[in-house]
């Protein structure tokens, strides 16, 4: 069958593909170009740059679309609902990324207490500045997680072995559930309240939208950090100014954003902020493995057979 690839794309998943049989073309076409097209092929692969639009989707239906494949975990280029209404499925790797992202929430959580673009700037300046660079340890702080899914629980089992104490909340987690992960299951407010960092590991959507806003930040610790290496959307950029500005927190450490790429994000100005951009999955392995794992689906569905990472099931 005909498989389209919008977006780069690691070699052993294009590979995995061919090996399966099948035509696989690879093309970063616009979107204007990919509704024209897309009627013509039996499955869509993209990472993040591609938008796949409700008349892509519907476009796609028309034709002989069977399944839309997204490799990585956020599926919100994607217009699931009515790829579901048309019987197309899509499919995604929510294990792919996990580590990369975990470990790059842990990455921002040292630069931030050891202060580390800080001690880079001022010494390729010149500066000696040692006296201003005195840090705090992660060993016995408490890691708030937002969220239970695989990249908290890998953000959790590296944590661990920082001797941190773990705290987590989510709709869908139990005490169970948060004892697996090596943590103690807390209450919204009860985890803003007692953890030293706080890190998100939700998708953006109309019920997270804004959920760390003005009146979430007034709970945390004045000496707390937040750490959002999840989706642009769910803080509040505004609040966050406001709130780092003037010491409602510590400090915090950014890898999305509302708009990306963000422009002249204020966030930018403030030196208790660290920021990345959007580069959590973007890891060698990481890209490998969301990747391969995606074709895996992809082919089940060319199959006949259920996905094992179906999203709009």
């Amino acid at each position: 069958m005909k498989i389209l690839i919008t977006d780069k794309m690691a070699d052993e998943a294009i590979q995995l593909l061919k090996d399966a049989g099948h035509d696989v073309t690879f093309d970063e076409m616009d979107g204007d170009t990919l509704l024209k097209e897309i009627p013509k092929y039996d499955a869509l692969m993209v990472r993040g740059r591609t938008k796949v639009i409700t008349d892509i989707v519907q476009a796609g239906a028309k034709g002989k679309l069977k399944v839309i494949g997204r490799a990585g975990i956020g599926v919100d280029n994607i217009d699931i609902e009515t790829a579901a209404k048309n019987g197309i499925k899509v499919v995604n790797a929510p294990t792919g990324s996990a580590i990369s992202v975990a470990e790059l929430t842990i990455a921002h959580m040292l630069s931030l207490v050891r202060m580390l673009p800080k001690a880079n700037n001022t010494l390729k300046r010149g500066e000696w500045a040692k006296k201003q660079l005195k840090g705090t340890e992660l060993y016995k702080k408490t890691l708030g997680l937002i969220g239970s899914g695989n990249i908290a629980q890998e953000t959790a089992r590296i944590a661990k072995g920082f001797g941190m104490n773990i705290l987590v909340f989510s709709p869908h987690c139990t005490a169970e559930k948060a004892k697996r992960m090596n943590a103690e299951y807390a209450k919204l407010n009860e985890l803003l309240e007692k953890s030293d960092f706080v890190s998100l590991h939700i998708p953006h959507t109309k019920d997270t939208h804004h959920l760390i806003d003005k009146e979430k930040l007034s709970k945390m610790k004045k000496t707390a950090y937040l750490i959002d290496c999840a989706r642009g959307g769910v803080v509040d950029e505004k609040a966050l100014y406001d709130a780092l500005k003037n010491g409602i927190i510590a400090g915090a450490g950014i890898d999305v954003f509302e708009t990306e790429p963000p422009g002249d994000n204020p966030l930018f100005q403030l030196d208790n902020v660290v920021v990345s951009p959007h580069v959590g999955a973007n890891t060698v392995e990481g890209q490998i493995r969301a990747g391969t794992i995606t074709a895996e689906q992809i082919i089940k569905v060319l199959d006949g057979k259920d996905p094992d990472f179906w999203v709009n099931k």
